[in-house]
């Protein structure tokens, strides 16, 4: 009796100790910590709750770094590092090499597979580093399958590293469909074919998106037509219902779905069906699928975070997770996955709403602080050809020029920074050279240097004051180190993962080398976070 008791425990311990057959990396964009508190009477036990109740949450997890924009924040969970070594600086930016702006995952090398188009000319080339899903694939002897999945091409291609078996992402406009790179395949699966001739995306365009439940019960926004929220075109109100089926034309067709919450329930359809079409789950290896769901951060930036419309996005998508999970235990099995759930950034209340209650909060004008930047090279250099480029709060110096002319770039980038200083929004700047030469090591000034490449960035880098944004008085957006921007959820659930909360500080490149841990692997080359323990069993 003695030894069959052992026996047992043996074969527990075995059945507790095995791997999850898949991990999903699920990204909220544009998701703030608070929409889990704020929206929790409105959500089902089977969605967020069930992760938040069954799992392991960080209260208190960050954003360590500037900017917060999607590229480098699906970059940085997955790398586990932030920009200074992964080399993604921002969605788009300026390259002083070429001499232009560029985007992050465009690739010219390779073509669109599933169209003519020019959408799928994409690849992670520019990532510097190797992913938790790279690392995997390295464990397995290149075994195991990755997949990418997102409406946005960035926030399908960067989670899913250099060795992705696929990306897919939404090419809207007349297309309506899932795409992917010749960078991953030659040809579209069939299930992936299937998917694009089943006419779910003209489906999800044929209703108005009205609140899921009356919406005199959304007490968690502000009031519904609002003058702080933008309108589709064609529209002459904010409010409720967004007659989709008659805007959709004027909105660019089948782009509009990017913009509701419909966005999110086709996501969850397509992610649905690559886990049947790649067998995930289902073989002695380790699968891996990095998604994200995109609709968010394209409804925050219209409505902002304080609108029904934000209130009824996180209403639905707590549905679709809830089906997804279901999907999971029956098609993977209980215990036999594992989930992360984060978001990639968070965003700022509408600074003309924040202004009417009385907050302090800022507009800035881009076109003038240039001219006032370039106002600055013409008084103490006498010349308005020293400053290349000025874009993500960064100025790039024509370091030709300043040589030609007899000046020091370090003297010019200095006096830029102490005198920009007086252009109103500004309330930080900090050279390419102090940031090199001097360590930071808390606060808003650790996140900007955190964020500063020396191969990549700029010579000046600035900081407007808290809740500023550029561009018009309507909808919000995200960029800063402040913690509007910085506050994220961060959950665990699954196999391997222990029951639980943690207040303490945690940062976003801790998720990629606690899931390494668990799985047992190296973590991304270049990682810079630390394994949070307590979330583990």
């Amino acid at each position: 009796m003695l030894f069959l008791g052992c026996k047992l425990q043996e074969i527990k311990q075995e059945i507790k100790s095995e791997k999850p057959k898949l991990v999903i990396g699920i990204v909220i964009d544009q998701m703030r910590y608070d929409y889990l508190t704020r929206f929790s009477d409105r959500y089902s036990e089977n969605g967020f709750k069930r992760l938040l109740n069954h799992g392991f949450s960080l209260e208190n997890a960050h954003y360590n770094y500037i900017p917060t924009y999607t590229a480098v924040g699906h970059t940085s969970i997955y790398a586990g590092t932030t920009p200074d070594n992964h080399g993604i600086i921002s969605n788009d930016w300026y390259d002083k090499y070429l001499k232009k702006s560029i985007y992050c995952v465009d690739d010219s090398t390779y073509k669109t597979i599933g169209n003519e188009g020019t959408s799928g000319n994409k690849s992670p080339a520019r990532m510097q580093t190797t992913t938790v899903t790279d690392q995997l694939h390295l464990a397995q002897n290149m075994k195991g399958k990755t997949i990418g999945i997102a409406i946005k091409d960035r926030s399908a291609i960067l989670p899913g590293g250099h060795t992705a078996n696929g990306a897919y992402w939404f090419d809207g406009g007349q297309n309506g469909q899932w795409i992917s790179s010749s960078f991953y395949m030659d040809k579209l699966p069939k299930w992936v074919l299937d998917f694009n001739k089943s006419g779910k995306a003209d489906n999800y365009l044929k209703a108005p998106w009205k609140p899921f439940y009356d919406i005199e019960t959304y007490t968690n926004s502000i009031v519904d037509d609002n003058i702080y929220e933008g309108k589709f075109t064609g529209e002459t109100t904010t409010a409720f219902p967004h007659d989709i089926p008659n805007l959709r034309m004027q909105n660019g067709n089948f782009d509009i779905l990017k913009g509701i919450p419909a966005g999110n329930s086709f996501t969850a359809d397509f992610i649905k069906a690559a886990i049947i079409g790649e067998n995930l789950g289902k073989t002695e290896h380790t699968d891996f699928l990095a998604v994200s769901f995109s609709s968010t951060d394209y409804i925050g930036h219209q409505y902002g975070p304080a609108s029904k419309e934000i209130e009824d996005t996180y209403i639905r998508l707590d549905k679709d997770l809830a089906d997804l999970l279901s999907f999971l235990d029956q098609q993977v099995g209980q215990n036999k996955y594992t989930v992360f759930l984060t978001a990639d950034h968070a965003a700022v209340d509408v600074p003309a709403y924040l202004q009417s209650v009385k907050i302090p909060a800022h507009y800035l004008n881009f076109s003038e602080f240039k001219e006032a930047a370039l106002e600055v090279t013409k008084k103490y250099f006498n010349s308005v050809e020293l400053i290349e480029n000025i874009s993500n709060y960064q100025i790039f110096l024509d370091k030709d020029k300043i040589e030609s002319l007899g000046f020091d770039k370090n003297e010019v980038a200095e006096k830029l920074a102490e005198e920009v200083m007086s252009f109103d929004g500004i309330y930080k700047a900090v050279t390419a050279k102090t940031l090199q030469t001097s360590r930071f090591t808390d606060g808003i000034l650790n996140s900007l240097q955190n964020g500063y490449n020396q191969k990549f960035s700029g010579d000046v880098m600035l900081i407007p004051y808290p809740a500023t944004l550029t561009g018009g008085r309507t909808g919000t957006s995200h960029g800063s180190g402040y913690s509007y921007d910085t506050h994220i959820p961060v959950i665990f659930y699954g196999n391997g993962i222990k029951q639980g909360v943690s207040k303490k500080s945690y940062e976003i490149i801790d998720i990629a080398p606690t899931i390494s841990n668990l799985l047992q692997i190296e973590a991304p080359n270049s990682s810079t976070g630390k394994i949070i323990g307590e979330a583990l069993k």
